[in-house]
């Protein structure tokens, strides 16, 4: 029997949207690569990689994914591994995740292209092997503000329902951001093009999503809101350094 590692090294981010909120800047480049204090966004989710013990990225790319691939090459200057499964036709998040399926470790992190996270990763992981459930989605309390809830979490933690399209009014918590998900999932899900939520579900209907909850808010930049928000909190941080 396979020991199970003491930490996850791998992720998977899913970059391949048009990131259509953030046009016109996003119609000459990736939201990747928009600049924040003068540094692209994937610079400070390397960054963010590195701090949670994470060096291997599997970089899940479409819309002029080229400029990534052309500033951060392999990741080696950058310190970290970076991996490029490209999608030539629209995969939606679950799909870009399964046309990485050769690259996969047995477990792995997985996080959009525009969130930046701030919880201990490494501590969610360790809480998934407490919990002997397969899957792991971080969660947030946000109570309907300032977006819906979609996450219903029921008795020791699981998650019983995820629905973004149909909340319901019992719904406290939203998906956080990043998750973990077994490798011997993903092509259990049939389909080429499809959502993150099929894998979400695939796990709830047998009792195996657990809930991780984050007392810190998330930051993510898929709208100018949101990279307003960034900026405060990097402001904030990094000012000092």
């Amino acid at each position: 029997m396979k020991k199970c590692p003491n930490k996850l090294k791998q992720i998977v981010i899913i970059a391949g949207g048009l990131a259509t909120r953030l046009q016109p800047i996003t119609e000459t480049i990736p939201k990747s690569m928009v600049l924040l204090k003068g540094k692209p966004f994937f610079e400070y989710q390397i960054e963010l990689c590195k701090k949670n013990g994470v060096r291997e990225i599997i970089f899940c790319g479409g819309h002029l994914w080229e400029q990534v691939n052309n500033y951060f090459g392999n990741g080696e200057k950058f310190g970290v591994k970076i991996i490029y499964s490209i999608e030539n036709e629209k995969l939606d998040t679950g799909g870009a995740v399964k046309n990485a399926f050769e690259h996969l470790d047995d477990e792995f992190f997985v996080m959009y292209g525009d969130s930046y996270l701030t919880l201990d990763w490494q501590k969610a992981y360790k809480f998934l092997k407490k919990s002997g459930a397969k899957g792991l989605m971080t969660t947030y309390e946000n109570n309907w503000h300032p977006e819906p809830s979609n996450v219903l979490v029921g008795g020791g933690g699981y998650i019983k329902e995820y629905n973004k399209e149909k909340p319901g009014k019992e719904m406290r918590f939203i998906e956080y951001g990043i998750n973990i998900f077994p490798k011997d999932i993903i092509k259990k899900i049939p389909g080429k093009s499809f959502p993150i939520s099929r894998y979400f579900d695939f796990l709830i209907k047998r009792g195996q999503l657990v809930s991780y909850p984050s007392k810190d808010r998330f930051f993510e930049v898929g709208c100018f809101e949101g990279i307003d928000g960034c900026l405060k909190y990097f402001d904030k941080t990094f000012s000092s350094v």
